[in-house]
C-alpha cells in the first residue's frame, strides 16, 4: 500500500517535471511505477559497507534540487525564518550521520548558455507566481497556502554557508551542477545521488534517490532505476540520452522535434486503443530508437537518420552533455580512431582524463543572446573560457578535478570520443556547425592565472559568491525576489545594489591599475519588474575611491603584512560609497557591524525608507539575538504586509550581495556577521514592522529590554548620522504617510544611468 501511494505522489507531485527530460516523470509514475522501488539508507549503506570494507558510504547531494525539500518552516514570504530553516538543515545532517552516511553536496555555480532559454523561461514564469502571490496577499492580508510556495530569496547562497558551518563537504559546480554530481558519484563509488532530477535517470552514474520520497524518519525513499526503465522501453543505457534530447530537456527545447515525436507517435499507436498520449510520446520515440535507428548504428551520422537540420550542432552537444568523463556514445560515428572529421576540418583528439586544459565553459551563467531555436546558441559567440594554466588545484576530490568538470562540447558528431576531449586552443574553430566557438588564447576577464586560481578554488569550495563568474565570464545572474510590480515606490533589488557591484566590478577587473574605464563591461541577468531578459543588460564599472588608493587584489587575498585587514575593510566600505563612516561603524559591536552598514547604504539609496522602517530593521536584529528557535516558530502575526514583504526580501539581497563584496575584499569581515540566522527573522521583521507602523515606542519595540534599548539607540544613531552626512536626514513616515502612494517612482531607464 505504502509503494502504491508513493508511486501516485511520483507521479503527481507538483514542479517535478520542470526539471529534467519532458515528459519522462510523468511517464515514469504512470506508465512503468516499478522502475521505482522503496529503499532505506541505512540498509543501503551496511550493504555498501559489507562490500567496501574502510569506505564510507557517499550519498552526492543536488542541493539545488533539496531546497524546497529542505525549507520546512510554515512561513515564507517574510523573508525567511532562518533560524528555522538551519534547524532543518542540521537535523537533516545529523540523521544522515547517525547511520554512518556521508554526504557531500553539489550546489550550481554558473548556468550554461545552453541553457539560457530554459533560464529565463523559468525566471518569467516566475514573474507571474509572484504577481499572483501579491494580488492575494493584498486582498487576504495574509500568506498563501503552501501551493503557492516561493523559496525566500538567497536560500540557495545562504545553504551553502550554512551546510559548510554544519561541517559538510560543499561545493559549488564549474557548469550546472547535475553533471559534476553524475561524474562525482561515478567517480567516486557513491552511494547514490539524492536530488530532484529526471537527468539522473539519463547519467550512466551511481543510482538515484528521490530527495521528495524521502522521510527522515524511517529513512526510506525512492530510488529509481535506468536499467528497469531500459527493459521498459526496449533500450540500452548508451540509448538514454538520445531518448532524452529527442524529448526535450534543459539544452534541446521541446517544441524542436514537436513534428518527429508526432509521426513515431502515429506510427506507434497506430492499430492500438486506449492508450495515454503523454506516455506513450515516450515508448513510440524509444521503440523509433530500437527499431529504426538502430539499423544504422555506427554506420550514419545522426544528422543522416534524424531531422536535425540546422539544429544539428546543438543536438550533438545535447546527446554528448550526459557523457561522463571516459564513456563514449555508439551514436556518435567515427571514421579514424583518434582522429575526427568535421566537413572541411581536421581536429586530433584526446580522452586523456588527466589532461590539465580547461574545457570552455559558460562563463555567462545565462548567455544572454537571443538564439533562434533552429539555431546552435552556442555558434555565434564566443565563449571565455578559463585560461588559467595551473588549473589543477585542490579540491575535495578523489581525481583531478579537471577531469570531473570538463564539458563534452569540442566533441565532434562523427567522433566515438566523447568525453572529456581536449581541442588545442591554437586551432580556429571555424565551421559553423562545430560544438565550440572559435578559442582563443585570452579568454577570460582577467590576466593573471595566480589570482584567477585563488578565486577558482574559492568558488569550487563554496567559499564565495560570483566572484570568479566575474572575473572568468563577466556575466552573473541573479533570480526573481518577491518584488511588487504594481508598487513602484520601492526600487527592484536589481537596481538598489547595482552602485556596489559596479565598484566590484572594478576592483576584480583592474579598475585599480588602469581605472574604471578601462574595465570591460559586465552581462548582468538580473529580473526585475519590465525586464523580458532577452538580453543582459551591459554594466560598467565604477571606481572604487579608497583612502590611499585601492589595493590589488594580490594585496586583498594573499597578503598577510600587518594592516592588511584595515585595507581590506576600507575597500568594502568603498564598495558601499561608505568611507566617511568608517569611524562610526567601527564603534558599533561585531554582530551588527554588517547590518548597520547596510542600512545605511540602504537608507540612503532609497528615499521612500523612512524612520519606521528603521525601527523595525534594527527592533528585529536586536530580539533575535535572545529568542528560541521555538518561540520564532510560534510567533503569529496579525496580517502580512506587501510593503514588508518587499523589505525583507530587499535586506536579504543585501546581505548576499555583502558576500559578494567581502568575497572580492579579501574577507574583513566574518560571514557569521552577515548570516541571517544571525541577523534576521522574516516573522519578527514582520511583526516589528506592523507594530512601527502602529506607532509603537522604541521601548515596546526591544520588548521592555533594557539592554537592548541603549544598544537600539546606541545603532539608530550611527545609521542617522551617517545618512545625514549623505545629505539623506530620514523623517517619520507621519510626516508624509498620506503622500506614500505617490512617492518617488523608480522606472528602469533611471537607474540604468550607471
Amino acid at each position: 500500500m505504502l509503494l502504491a501511494i508513493l508511486r501516485l505522489l511520483l507521479c503527481i507531485l507538483p514542479g517535478r517535471a520542470a526539471m529534467g527530460v519532458r515528459g519522462l516523470q510523468g511517464f515514469v509514475g504512470s506508465s512503468c511505477p516499478h522502475v521505482c522501488t522503496v529503499v532505506n539508507f541505512k540498509e543501503l549503506a551496511e550493504q555498501h559497507r559489507s562490500r567496501h570494507p574502510g569506505g564510507a558510504p557517499t550519498v552526492v547531494v543536488d542541493a539545488m534540487c533539496c531546497l524546497r525539500y529542505w525549507y520546512t518552516p510554515e512561513s515564507w514570504v517574510c523573508g525567511g525564518q532562518w533560524r528555522e530553516y538551519f534547524s532543518s538543515l542540521r537535523e537533516f545532517v545529523e540523521t544522515f550521520t547517525a547511520v554512518g552516511i556521508k554526504l557531500t553536496f553539489f550546489f550550481d555555480g554558473m548556468v550554461e548558455q545552453c541553457k539560457r532559454d530554459e533560464w529565463v523561461k523559468r525566471r518569467l514564469k516566475n514573474n507571474r507566481e509572484i504577481a499572483r502571490i501579491f494580488h492575494y496577499i493584498k486582498s487576504h492580508k495574509e500568506q498563501p497556502s503552501r501551493n503557492m510556495f516561493f523559496i525566500p530569496s538567497g536560500l540557495a547562497i545562504f545553504t551553502q554557508f550554512a551546510l559548510k558551518a554544519l561541517g559538510q563537504e560543499t561545493l559549488c559546480s564549474l557548469r550546472e551542477a547535475d553533471y559534476e554530481v553524475a561524474a562525482y558519484g561515478l567517480q567516486n563509488n557513491c552511494l547514490g545521488i539524492l536530488g530532484e532530477d529526471t537527468d539522473y535517470l539519463i547519467y550512466d552514474t551511481c543510482p538515484y534517490f528521490s530527495i521528495s520520497e524521502l522521510s527522515l524518519d524511517s529513512l526510506d525513499t525512492v530510488m529509481l532505476c535506468r536499467e528497469k526503465l531500459c527493459q521498459v522501453l526496449g533500450l540500452s543505457l548508451s540509448d538514454l540520452p538520445l531518448l532524452a534530447c529527442l524529448l526535450g530537456n534543459d539544452v534541446i527545447p521541446q517544441g524542436m522535434f514537436e513534428s518527429f515525436r508526432y509521426k513515431c507517435l502515429s506510427s506507434y499507436t497506430s492499430g492500438k486503443e486506449n492508450l495515454n498520449k503523454r506516455g506513450n510520446i515516450v515508448l513510440a520515440v524509444a521503440d523509433h530508437i530500437a527499431k529504426v535507428l538502430r539499423l544504422h548504428q555506427g554506420e550514419k551520422k545522426l544528422e543522416e537518420i534524424l531531422p536535425l537540420g540546422p539544429n544539428k550542432a546543438l543536438f550533438y552537444k545535447g546527446v554528448a552533455s550526459y557523457l561522463l568523463p571516459g564513456q563514449k556514445s555508439p551514436w556518435f560515428f567515427q571514421k579514424l580512431k583518434g582522429v575526427v572529421t568535421l566537413d572541411k576540418q581536421v581536429l586530433s583528439m584526446s580522452s586523456d582524463l588527466e589532461s590539465k586544459q580547461d574545457v570552455p565553459m559558460s562563463s555567462d551563467p545565462e548567455s544572454k543572446q537571443d538564439v533562434p531555436m533552429s539555431s546552435d546558441p552556442e555558434s555565434k559567440q564566443d565563449v571565455p573560457m578559463s585560461s588559467d594554466p595551473e588549473s589543477k588545484q585542490d579540491v575535495p576530490m578523489s581525481s583531478d578535478p579537471e577531469s570531473k568538470q570538463k564539458l563534452p562540447v569540442g566533441v565532434d558528431p562523427e567522433s566515438n570520443l566523447e568525453a572529456p576531449i581536449c581541442t588545442n586552443p591554437e586551432i580556429k574553430q571555424e565551421d559553423p556547425v562545430h560544438m565550440e566557438p572559435e578559442v582563443k588564447q585570452q579568454v577570460t576577464m582577467v590576466s593573471d592565472p595566480e589570482i584567477l586560481k585563488v578565486a577558482r578554488a574559492h568558488h569550487v569550495q563554496a567559499e564565495s559568491y560570483l566572484v570568479y563568474n566575474i572575473m572568468s565570464s563577466g556575466e552573473i545572474e541573479c533570480s526573481n525576489s518577491l518584488e511588487d510590480a504594481m508598487d513602484q515606490a520601492l526600487p527592484s533589488q536589481a537596481f538598489v545594489y547595482r552602485p556596489v557591484r559596479q565598484r566590484v566590478y572594478s576592483l576584480l577587473l583592474g579598475g585599480s591599475e588602469g581605472g574604471a574605464s578601462a574595465c570591460p563591461t559586465v552581462k548582468e541577468w538580473f529580473v526585475y519588474s519590465g525586464n523580458p531578459l532577452r538580453q543582459p543588460d551591459l554594466v560598467r564599472p565604477l571606481q572604487v575611491n579608497t583612502p590611499g588608493g585601492t589595493p590589488s587584489l594580490k594585496l586583498l587575498w594573499l597578503s598577510q603584512e600587518p594592516g592588511i585587514q584595515a585595507q581590506r575593510l576600507d575597500t568594502l566600505l568603498a564598495c558601499f560609497d561608505l568611507s566617511s563612516s568608517r569611524e562610526e561603524l567601527q564603534a558599533v559591536e561585531g554582530p551588527f557591524q554588517a547590518l548597520c552598514c547596510l542600512l545605511i547604504y540602504l537608507f540612503v539609496q532609497v528615499d521612500t525608507l523612512c524612520l519606521e522602517d528603521l525601527h523595525a530593521f534594527i527592533a528585529q536584529a536586536l530580539c533575535l539575538q535572545g529568542k528560541p528557535t521555538m518561540e520564532l516558530v510560534d510567533l503569529q502575526l496579525d496580517q502580512v504586509d506587501p510593503r514588508a514583504v518587499q523589505l525583507g526580501a530587499l535586506l536579504i539581497r543585501g546581505l548576499t550581495t555583502l558576500v559578494l563584496v567581502n568575497s572580492a575584499c579579501g574577507c574583513p569581515w566574518s560571514t557569521a556577521g552577515f548570516m541571517p540566522w544571525n541577523l534576521f527573522d522574516g516573522k519578527l521583521f514582520h511583526q516589528k514592522y506592523l507594530q512601527s507602523e502602529k506607532g509603537y515606542t522604541a521601548e515596546a519595540l526591544v520588548e521592555q529590554d533594557r539592554s537592548r534599548l541603549a544598544r537600539f539607540h546606541a545603532l539608530k544613531s550611527v545609521v542617522c548620522k551617517a545618512c545625514a552626512k549623505e545629505n539623506r536626514p530620514i523623517a517619520s513616515r507621519r510626516h508624509w504617510h498620506s503622500h506614500h502612494s505617490g512617492s518617488r517612482q523608480y522606472e528602469p531607464d533611471q537607474w540604468r544611468r550607471y
